[in-house]
């Protein structure tokens, strides 16, 4: 039903679109410089299709580009317009099923464009009509009254996409439609204000040669805008997933991959870091006595705990389930001692609270540690120097838990 009463209000557009163009035929001049103009329209809308982005909202395509046709039908007339806007449609049309790439709807949405376009820029052609005897002679008149017209197309245009997104149920409400209003650009509408102001002066002159300028600097902006782009969106897009590829998800902090490939950098700068290796006490416990849920929230509140001590140079990583590992960089012995006590300590007399059978639980827990300080003067791989922190954190289990083992070169200490 919502499919039919679209296509409905889509022919319906169209049928206004083709009334209109019927009825102003005689504003149409078809001279020889009428139709080359129209030609030259055609090529380079055709050129600039590549150049448009497709965007959706919920259910609907809209396509975003390079638009001229305010400057056209002020020169053709709306006949004008509907004639270039049906045979570029259907070119687009007819590009679209031979690469197959277009949509299920594409045919009724080449009526929608159609319909839509001459309609607002019929409006556009007798508001300049009208106020043109007032503005004439005026140059700041004049590109006051191109932008006033494109204004009046854009909320058109809106308004068009408006009953579209409402009978499919894609704005619901008064809020939905206001947020859409305010996407239109202000900027985007100078720029075509602009370009179709300065085609107009050229198409009133005769101007070819300033007519084909405008549409190739047009186009090589707009190329040049469109690789600029799409570099910035390889590079999203490769920062999207190298973020996915080096996060514990499950934290936010780094995971394993990462720290082995900060490991491999730090080898390089020989510089003296703090290693420290922490790790859950009796977690399996943990899990064994509520679930795996409260278990993640405990995973979670050390975490936050951990990278809450952590500096801006530091490194933090989730080494294992229950395991993280840090790299205290810039430090003394001493400091990183009393950081990781201070840790200890905050995490022995915290609880976590989390959800379990309906109830709202404290839980507590405590937390081992091995903190390995790697020296500039180390003969040894960082690598090696990560193991050695992980083995201090297995003598921290072993001497009893919820205490950390330390080791500064030759000397050892307990806390």
């Amino acid at each position: 039903m919502t499919q039919a009463r679209l296509r409905v209000y889509i022919l319906s557009l169209f049928l206004i679109a083709a009334l209109i163009a019927v009825s102003t035929f005689s504003a149409f001049v078809p001279t020889p410089f009428t139709f080359r103009v129209m030609g030259v329209y055609w090529l380079f809308s055709l050129l600039y299709y590549h150049l448009r982005v497709n965007s959706r909202r919920g259910s609907t395509s809209i396509e975003y580009g390079i638009n001229y046709n305010l400057s056209l039908i002020l020169f053709t007339g709306p006949f004008g317009l509907f004639l270039f806007e049906a045979v570029y449609r259907l070119a687009g049309y007819l590009y679209k099923k031979k690469t197959k790439t277009d949509e299920p709807d594409e045919g009724i949405q080449s009526f929608y464009n159609v319909g839509s376009f001459v309609i607002q820029g019929t409006a556009a052609y007798y508001v300049y009509q009208w106020l043109l005897p007032w503005f004439d002679g005026n140059l700041v008149a004049f590109w006051l009254l191109v932008f006033l017209l494109i204004a009046v197309t854009a909320v058109l245009s809106d308004l068009f996409l408006l009953g579209v997104f409402g009978l499919l149920g894609d704005i619901r409400t008064r809020a939905d439609a206001a947020a859409f209003l305010k996407e239109r650009s202000i900027l985007d509408m100078a720029k075509t204000s602009f370009s179709n102001g300065l085609l107009l002066l050229f198409l009133e002159q005769r101007n070819w040669t300033a007519i084909i300028g405008l549409f190739v600097l047009n186009y090589l902006v707009s190329q040049s805008y469109l690789v600029k782009a799409q570099i910035a969106q390889d590079k999203h897009e490769r920062n999207k997933y190298e973020h996915m590829a080096y996060t514990d998800f499950l934290t936010g902090l780094h995971n394993r991959a990462y720290m082995e490939m900060k490991m491999k950098e730090l080898e390089k700068t020989k510089e003296t870091i703090g290693i420290v290796v922490a790790d859950i006490d009796k977690f399996k416990t943990i899990n064994d006595t509520y679930n795996h849920s409260v278990g993640d929230r405990v995973i979670q509140h050390f975490a936050a705990a951990l990278k809450e001590k952590s500096g801006p140079d530091d490194i933090l990583a989730r080494s294992g389930g229950e395991e993280f590992t840090m790299f205290l960089r810039g430090r003394s012995y001493e400091t990183c001692l009393a950081l990781v006590e201070e840790l200890r300590r905050q995490v022995e007399r915290d609880t976590v609270e989390a959800e379990f059978r309906d109830e709202t639980k404290r839980i507590a827990y405590t937390a081992s540690f091995g903190l390995y300080f790697f020296t500039e003067q180390e003969e040894v791989p960082i690598e090696k120097g990560y193991i050695y922190a992980d083995q201090l954190l297995l003598e921290s289990k072993q001497l009893g838990r919820n205490r950390i083992t330390a080791n500064a070169g030759q000397q050892r200490e307990s806390g």
